[in-house]
């Protein structure tokens, strides 16, 4: 465990408000901070910031912590690193052994960017190679057109069809089995020898917005399958919290984003002079990513293939990127399937031309509709009708709503009454809808099922309250938490997670050291601390929380534990007859 003084000292330098507010516009309410939460999309601000305890928790996702665990969320980074960056940010000089602990705990962040630069440095290299590399570099520079100065300026190289090469290489630097394995640069086969992950593919080096190489995308030279492969989640990258040239968008991205469906087509457009492009990594966009564009601009530009993936893909983008209100549009682009096809065709002035002529969503919506249907005939007409106001509906906007109710009643030859009649009614099933979604998540949440964190939960829901409510109250109050543990033991608990929970208090009782979230971030998950952020948020919200809320409580837990254990004597004396039998 690091030192608590260092811990303390973190945290003394980084107010949670400070912290926070850097991320999040947080307005006061009451005694506390609110603001729209950071880690999921919502029209209505349920994330609170809470000066008193240092916390955070939010209402909607059920994030929860404090300013460690919030950075540690936010920059997508371990429990060390997230230290390393509140220090940095408050000025504070860590001792050496900061990084010992790192390494104790598994391979760190740190560890796998390293692999990471001398991967990068290692394909680069091999794709400049006379031999090694030709095929590559014909590859991007002659059929792709793609000068030098673009290819050192995204570090493209090269990853050799070879069994091991990297990994050779990799090992002459110092560096195991085990993490290449964990950097994702390596596999192991069923004879438990290491092979390089990536092998006869052009390598894209993901960087993120501090300039380290957090991950890696590599296109196949041949036909086999998948033609595209990407590193997965590792300490030091999460395919959904990052995006692909982010690094160099981030400085040209004021007025506005393009987001495109995959490397080449970013390259292409940063070659043409569109520096504003990024593409999401393998994946369709996530809401984390959605966010990300949220904080760098206002205005997003889509410009995903033509085909019908890509359409689906573009529809899915427009509510992600709506959600976090950001001004979303499309490309229309008309003999070409890509940009980078495009800007090949017709140069980068007449791509310059459509962006200025995106369409909106609801623009993007309609013509979709419209090509599936022959509004001429009356049958048909219904038809489209039906599915476009269901469109409209889906705007939280009135505004929005009257105006496009307009324009398809022009365009159906239609009554505007009978449209935004349809339209309501349309309305009114989403909302019914969403409120019998958000009761049943209620009652899955009161009632335990699909509880990840603590699966017992469901089966000792009463213990589980009454164990809630005795963690929650040592976390508020010093006194209690000393009480707690003079008074109960580990035994106590029915639960496994709240015994988890109550044998780390003890640890720092033992240590004399006072209780803080932030000493859970290190051996709990985010998940599990968001579930302890809970436990003491709950009971904030109580006026009633002295002494005899948690003597009343301890009592109680003591009498769910011998009543469950007579169960337990019960079911194994009935067990014991029925052997018999």
């Amino acid at each position: 465990m690091i030192d608590p003084q260092i811990i303390e000292e973190i945290k003394f330098r980084n107010d949670i408000e400070s912290v926070v507010s850097s991320y999040v516009t947080l307005r006061r309410a009451g005694s506390n901070y609110s603001g729209s939460c950071p880690f999921h999309s919502e029209k209505t601000p349920s994330f609170v910031v809470f000066p008193a305890t240092q916390s955070f928790y939010c209402f909607g996702c059920g994030a929860g912590g404090d300013a460690i665990s919030f950075v540690m969320r936010a920059e997508n980074v371990d429990y060390i690193s997230a230290i390393k960056l509140l220090a940095q940010r408050g000025g504070l000089v860590l001792p050496d052994s900061i990084d010992g602990d790192n390494n104790k705990r598994g391979v760190g962040r740190q560890r796998v960017l390293d692999m990471n630069k001398e991967a990068a440095k290692f394909f680069h290299k091999c794709l400049f190679d006379e031999k090694i590399g030709a095929e590559a570099r014909d590859y991007l520079m002659k059929k792709r057109g793609l000068p030098s100065a673009i290819i050192n300026r995204f570090g493209l190289g090269f990853a050799p069809n070879s069994y091991g090469a990297l990994h050779d290489h990799l090992r002459k630097l110092g560096y195991t089995d085990e993490e290449m394995c964990v950097a994702f640069l390596c596999g192991k086969g069923e004879k438990g020898i290491a092979y390089d992950y990536f092998r006869n593919r052009v390598m894209f080096p993901i960087i993120d917005t501090s300039g380290n190489i957090v991950a890696f995308g590599g296109r196949v030279m041949d036909d086999s399958k998948p033609k595209y492969l990407n590193t997965s989640d590792t300490p030091a990258f999460k395919k959904s919290k990052n995006l692909f040239a982010l690094n160099f968008a981030k400085n040209n991205c004021e007025n506005m984003m393009i987001l495109c469906e995959g490397y080449m087509d970013v390259i292409a457009l940063h070659a043409a002079g569109f520096e504003n492009a990024v593409a999401t990594l393998g994946t369709a966009i996530t809401s984390e990513q959605a966010r990300i564009f949220s904080k760098y601009t206002k205005k997003v530009i889509i410009s995903y293939d033509s085909d019908e993936a890509g359409q689906r893909a573009a529809n899915k983008a427009f509510n992600y990127l709506q959600e976090v209100g950001i001004d979303v549009k499309i490309l229309k682009m008309s003999g070409a399937k890509d940009p980078d096809e495009f800007i090949k065709t017709f140069g980068a002035t007449r791509f310059k031309d459509i962006i200025e002529k995106s369409r909106t969503r609801f623009d993007f919506e309609l013509e979709k509709v419209l090509a599936k249907y022959n509004i001429a005939d009356f049958d048909e007409k219904i038809k489209a009708s039906k599915e476009i106001c269901n469109i409209i509906a889906s705007f939280s906007s009135d505004v929005e709503r009257e105006v496009y109710c307009i324009k398809v009643a022009k365009l159906l030859e239609l009554p505007k009454e009978s449209i935004k009649k349809d339209v309501s009614s349309m309305v009114n099933k989403h909302i019914r809808e969403e409120k019998k979604n958000q009761k049943n998540e209620i009652y899955r949440a009161t009632s335990g099922i699909g509880d990840r964190i603590n699966p017992e939960s469901a089966a000792n829901i009463r213990a589980n309250k009454i164990e809630e409510a005795i963690l929650g109250l040592m976390q508020l109050h010093e006194e209690h938490f000393k009480k707690c543990i003079e008074t109960l033991t580990s035994e106590d608990f029915v639960t496994s997670f709240s015994r988890k929970i109550f044998e780390k208090m003890k640890e720092l009782h033992s240590l004399n050291v006072k209780f803080d979230i932030a000493y859970f971030s290190e051996d709990f998950s985010q998940e599990e601390v968001s579930r302890i952020a809970k436990m003491q948020t709950d009971r904030q919200m109580l006026n009633s929380n002295g002494d005899d809320v948690l003597m009343g409580c301890i009592d109680s837990l003591r009498a769910e534990k011998n009543k469950k254990k007579s169960e337990n004597s019960l079911d194994s004396l009935e067990a014991l007859l029925k052997k018999k039998k």
